[in-house]
């Protein structure tokens, strides 16, 4: 073993910061990370053992224990329940004779859950060795098994390939681009080289400008401006500087940057070149989410190509400017969608969230001044540069300047990405793809509200309902707590485990909708979600824990209190009157959240006349009327000598 782990070292030359991608060849060579392969990566990279194995027990797709020859990640998100998940998944237990969770017997096949895959558009859909196979059926699933079985290599066993460069060799893959609606940013014309010329021939701080110009402000679903963002960096004394592209976008529902990275990475890393420019930086990094680990020889040529065409590398375009871009390749961990736990999983550990301040403009990758976009902002940086900030503008509201691309999923009849202006409005959606009867719209994915029918002229944009992509449209016969509890299962999955109330608290969230769908919620409950989700969202170290609680606080206010949606959902679950109260439908303003969410249950009226009458808020001892024994005090009359007096004395 030592042999190969030593082979595995040098093909990194020893850089420690390239640590998770050795642990991912481990566990390609060894279907697992054995602890002495910890060891021996501790030894030849020379950091502290514990570190090494810090960083293999946190990613979801390295293990210490064996995963089969053959490991089946079946994607299990709303998406894929919604078009037949459950069927697929039976069939796999049924064709290789074990439960999910768990390997076979003969090691061969190993079958495990994860969350979403970024194909949300064509679910079913499931990792194998890390190729995407999509549109699964049960018929399917037993051709597949009996493939493996027989030894048949896995791209043997791929249906019909993809539209678009999804079907060329670097890629070969089924999965399909559905570009369903192009705009004028992605997939429009574009000459590669136009807008990095054109970038080469202004000052670094007149780039900067156009860019705060523009308008543009991040696409990942914060909204910041990104040229402050890009002045900040740029302002930060530092001796080196780092331009990162966080392409893990793994909300589930979200899929956009899966089609960005096929068709358009030629116009992300020129954005990225551009914004190296603009900052002074040297050296750029595409960290790209485990799951599309399928992308990754493509997005080699395309980088390979530009360093041909003179666009990256040293002295750009004849120019003094030199910039270069490396990958760098998750191992399945939503939290690192978090600018500063990217960076740190960059850096070869765990994918937990950095304290802010200092922001990664100060102190980001090696603690150095470092920009962190998502491709689509750097897409729309290239477009600026290309047809200046003018043009830009010309696009979207007065708040929200440009375009967004939506990934849409769910029960429509065109699922796939729309390109569209800011300003959209959730019913224009809705009627591009398709939808039909419509229950809710979740906008934004799991970390977002619900948009119940009577809001659907809200509006897409920062100044009303801003987002990050993800458009899931939730048809009318579905149970939304179904819903809801596939949504807080992941995030009581992906906490990363670092602070308290996200880690426990969304376990505890997770148990009270479990406990309402299996029909022994009260309103009681309710009101113990709504604060312990007040809690939570107040409280959490970073975004994942305070926005965590949001589609199950939104569906309590919109559709259990309010009476908008789904009406029937408290009689569907059996949601009861705690003692003292009675469920009530009263309606919420629309105007106000707050007041939704600080609503408790109306208590039953002769309890609140007696309490008005003798200022008691506690009841007497159950045992005995007559009991004037002191509160919590043993009583006497009590037919147990271990019961305690429920309530206070009479006066």
């Amino acid at each position: 073993m030592r042999g190969v782990l030593r082979a595995i070292v040098q093909k990194y030359n020893g850089e420690r910061r390239q640590l998770l991608a050795m642990l991912r060849d481990v566990q390609v060579t060894y279907r697992c990370v054995p602890d002495e392969a910890i060891t021996l990566l501790a030894e030849e990279v020379d950091v502290p053992r514990i570190q090494v194995e810090g960083t293999a027990t946190f990613y979801h797709f390295l293990s210490h224990e064996h995963r089969g020859n053959v490991t089946v990640y079946l994607n299990t998100s709303v998406g894929a329940e919604m078009a037949g998940g459950a069927e697929v998944a039976a069939a796999f237990e049924h064709e290789v004779g074990t439960p999910f969770g768990t390997t076979s017997a003969d090691r061969a096949i190993g079958l495990y859950t994860t969350s979403c895959i970024g194909m949300s558009d064509q679910e079913p859909a499931a990792l194998i060795n890390d190729i995407p196979f999509t549109r699964l059926t049960p018929a399917r699933v037993r051709a597949i098994v009996a493939g493996i079985r027989a030894a048949t290599p896995l791209p043997e066993m791929l249906g019909p390939l993809g539209d678009g460069r999804n079907a060329s060799p670097a890629i070969n893959a089924e999965v399909c681009n559905n570009i369903r609606h192009p705009g004028p940013v992605f997939f429009a014309p574009y000459t590669q080289g136009v807008a990095l010329a054109r970038a080469l021939e202004s000052s670094s701080l007149d780039i900067i400008e156009s860019v705060k110009q523009s308008g543009l402000r991040g696409r990942g679903g914060a909204g910041f401006s990104t040229g402050q963002k890009w002045a900040s960096c740029r302002a930060t004394d530092g001796e080196s500087r780092y331009v990162i592209c966080n392409a893990d976008e793994g909300e589930p529902g979200t899929f956009k940057d899966r089609v960005i990275l096929t068709e358009c990475a030629e116009l992300m890393f020129e954005g990225m070149v551009i914004a190296g420019y603009a900052v002074e930086a040297r050296r750029g990094l595409l960290y790209l989410r485990g799951e599309y680990a399928y992308l990754v020889p493509h997005l080699e040529q395309v980088l390979q190509d530009m360093r041909a065409k003179h666009l990256l590398g040293r002295r750009i375009l004849g120019t003094p400017f030199s910039f270069d871009i490396g990958l760098r390749v998750g191992a399945g961990a939503y939290i690192c969608g978090e600018e500063s736990a990217l960076i740190e999983s960059a850096e070869g550990k765990r994918g937990t969230p950095r304290n802010r301040p200092p922001f990664p403009t100060v102190s980001g990758y090696r603690h150095r001044p470092t920009i962190v976009n998502n491709c689509e902002t750097f897409g729309c940086a290239a477009r600026i540069a290309e047809h200046g900030w003018e043009w830009f503008r010309q696009h979207g509201t007065a708040g929200s300047a440009g375009v967004k691309l939506l990934s849409v999923s769910g029960d429509c009849e065109r699922p796939g990405v729309y390109e569209v202006p800011w300003g959209t409005s959730v019913r224009e959606v809705l009627a591009l793809c398709g939808a039909g009867e419509t229950m809710a719209v979740q906008v934004g994915g799991p970390s977002r509200a619900y948009v119940p029918p009577d809001r659907f002229d809200r509006r897409l944009c920062y100044e009303d309902l801003d987002t990050g992509g993800a458009v899931t449209v939730i048809g009318a016969h579905r149970d939304l707590l179904a819903i809801v509890e596939n949504h807080m299962q992941f995030f009581a999955n992906e906490s990363c485990g670092f602070c308290v109330p996200c880690r426990a608290g969304n376990t505890i969230l997770l148990h009270a909708i479990q406990k309402i769908r299996a029909g022994l919620g009260t309103t009681a409950d309710l009101a113990a979600i709504q604060q312990l989700g007040a809690m939570v969202k107040a409280t959490s170290r970073c975004g994942l824990g305070q926005t965590s609680p949001n589609p199950l606080l939104s569906t309590i206010d919109f559709c259990v209190r309010s009476g908008s949606g789904d009406r029937s959902v408290a009689r569907r679950h059996r949601i009861r009157a705690a003692r003292g109260a009675r469920l009530t439908w009263n309606r919420v303003p629309s105007r106000s959240r707050s007041t939704a969410s600080s609503s408790t249950p109306r208590t039953d009226r002769r309890s609140s006349r007696r309490r008005a009458r003798t200022g008691r808020t506690s009841r007497r001892c159950a045992t005995s009327r007559a009991c004037r024994r002191p509160a919590r005090a043993a009583c006497a009359r009590s037919r147990s000598a271990a019961a305690r007096c429920r309530g206070a004395p009479r006066r």
